[in-house]
């Protein structure tokens, strides 16, 4: 059984769990406001050192600066975890950025990351956000899951995150 739980900076070390691995079939490229489509087959590899190392430091800075991290667990193991941004961006700093979110390779489609992304949504709404910034990865499985989460390709990109990563599908999921 799944249980979700808040996170904190000391347990930074247990995003080695994760297995981000996945095998990629396609993925999208934004151009003049609409999604188009590469096919491609590759193998994403699992956190090497390097990577597990960058974004233990992400995820310890976001979550000291007052964001949050929520994380799903199969008895101790962490197998999921999202980290909501703490400084509000867009033109009337009115949103939120889903900063991290990572599910396991063999818990991938069971609800996992959906029920991750509608807590990160519910603390952004007590938080004043109308909206959830989505800076998400341009795979297929990662943009098909925003999408089918409510979230849409905005105009409204965020300077510093777009140059962060050019080549992410920006987003936005509005909150109700």
């Amino acid at each position: 059984m799944i249980t979700y739980r808040p996170l904190t900076p000391e347990m930074a070390g247990k995003l080695a769990q994760i297995d981000r691995s996945e095998s990629i079939d396609k993925i999208y490229t934004l151009n003049e406001g609409a999604l188009s489509s590469v096919e491609m087959q590759c193998e994403c590899s699992s956190w090497d050192a390097v990577a597990l190392k960058e974004v233990q430091q992400r995820f310890r800075s976001e979550l000291q600066k007052g964001g949050m991290g929520i994380g799903a667990f199969n008895e101790d193991a962490l197998v999921g975890f999202g980290v909501l941004a703490h400084a509000f961006i867009g033109a009337v700093q009115d949103q939120l950025q889903v900063d991290l979110l990572y599910v396991s390779r063999n818990f991938r489609r069971k609800g996992i990351g959906k029920t991750i992304l509608q807590m990160l949504s519910e603390e952004a709404k007590k938080r004043g956000a109308k909206a959830l910034y989505i800076s998400s990865t341009e795979t297929k499985s990662a943009v098909s899951f925003y999408m089918g989460n409510g979230a849409a390709v905005t105009d409204e990109v965020d300077k510093v995150l777009f140059e962060k990563e050019p080549t992410d599908i920006h987003m936005l999921k509005k909150l109700e």
